[in-house]
């Protein structure tokens, strides 16, 4: 019924578009080749690659590092006085806290599974711990990365020491392990 709305020449063109879509990309070049090699000017496969229809079916477009925009530049990280803050924070947090926990999100609301999961886990461990949500802050988020030397988060520390992430403490509270740590 849907089709019966959609105007014929629309539908022609999505045909089209289709058909062209499918044809590899190696039949344009040929096809040029051929049209090329019939041509009466064309002596050789020299003349061929320098004709101009050769050379437009052929040419990559590629942006120049002069022509394209700085964003895309490489950029170098630089440490600046907010990481070093940031990092300083971290060693704060850490050292004042026996449990805690950096994480996307908070404990009543995390915003990834693997928050989430981590934040379960200590919970059914029935323990109290601090956490902060490295979302509202992306100079900790970057810097805990830092600080622990460990590419992911959630990232758990207890008494000062970096414990894992979602994995490694779901797979202590499986064993038994987490919950003696925790008892320390």
């Amino acid at each position: 019924m849907a089709s019966r709305l959609v105007p014929r020449t629309l539908g022609t063109t999505i045909a089209k578009s289709r058909a062209v879509a499918a044809r590899p990309p190696t039949m344009c070049v040929s096809r040029t080749l051929s049209q090329l090699a019939s041509n009466p000017q064309v002596t050789s496969m020299q003349s061929i690659k320098n004709s101009p229809l050769f050379q437009r079916h052929s040419q990559r477009h590629f942006s120049s590092s002069d022509d394209s925009h700085n964003d895309f530049a490489p950029k170098r990280k630089v440490v600046s006085d907010d990481q070093d803050k940031a990092l300083e924070m971290i060693k704060e947090h850490v050292t004042n806290n026996k449990i805690m926990l950096y994480m996307k999100g908070n404990p009543s609301m995390p915003m990834c599974g693997f928050s989430a999961t981590v934040v379960q886990v200590l919970k059914a461990e029935g323990v109290d711990f601090a956490s902060v949500n490295v979302l509202d802050y992306p100079s900790i988020r970057e810097g805990v990365k830092q600080y622990s030397d460990w590419p992911t988060i959630p990232q758990l520390y207890v008494n000062g020491e970096f414990i894992g992430g979602c994995d490694i403490v779901t797979a202590m509270h499986e064993s038994g392990e987490l919950k003696e740590l925790l008892n320390e």
